[in-house]
């Protein structure tokens, strides 16, 4: 084979930019088949939004039977009845207002400067640290009228087992 000055530097360059054309048009073909049920872009994300009410759903019917469970274990006497409404009612996820709420405050994050924001932050943070209080006081309530017997019930059943098992990990570590 012949020997000609600067052939192998061209035969390199050929063979990189056939394998990279090669890659690119690997990864675009993968990519149009994007996300959920193979659409790309922006009908995923209404796919995935889809999916979050419907995943929003099923998570407020799982808590609805826990709640019937946890009532039906409890065997309640007719003077619990207001402090168990009660109760349920402040147990209830904030998950829409909030999603709403955030929609909004990445509007308004937008126009502000650091130090705003994190004025906001904090702001945002007392409010949830007073909705945790108001909470904790209602459940705190509902505890109190529970006989000695009700509240271990409520002790083994109340927390949703996910959140029991990630305790126990987090005492054992």
């Amino acid at each position: 084979m012949k020997w000609i000055p600067g052939s192998f530097a061209k035969r390199t360059l050929i063979v990189g930019l056939m394998a990279s054309g090669g890659i690119l048009a690997a990864s675009a073909y993968a990519m149009s088949a994007g996300g959920p049920e193979g659409k790309g872009g922006c009908e995923a994300r209404q796919m995935q939004k889809h999916d979050g009410q419907k995943n929003q759903a099923a998570r407020e019917e799982k808590r609805s039977k826990h709640m019937a469970m946890l009532k039906d274990k409890l065997k309640l006497t007719p003077e619990q009845e207001t402090a168990w409404n009660e109760f349920v009612s402040a147990s209830q996820p904030a998950g829409r207002r909030m999603n709403a709420d955030r929609q909004a405050m990445r509007g308004e994050f937008e126009n502000l400067n650091t130090p705003q924001r994190l004025d906001k932050m904090l702001a945002m943070s007392e409010a949830r640290r007073v909705s945790m209080l108001e909470r904790t006081h209602v459940i705190k309530a509902f505890y109190g009228q529970l006989t000695p017997e009700q509240q271990a019930v409520f002790d083994a059943e109340a927390m949703p087992k996910r959140h029991q098992a990630r305790q126990s990990h987090r005492i054992q570590s």
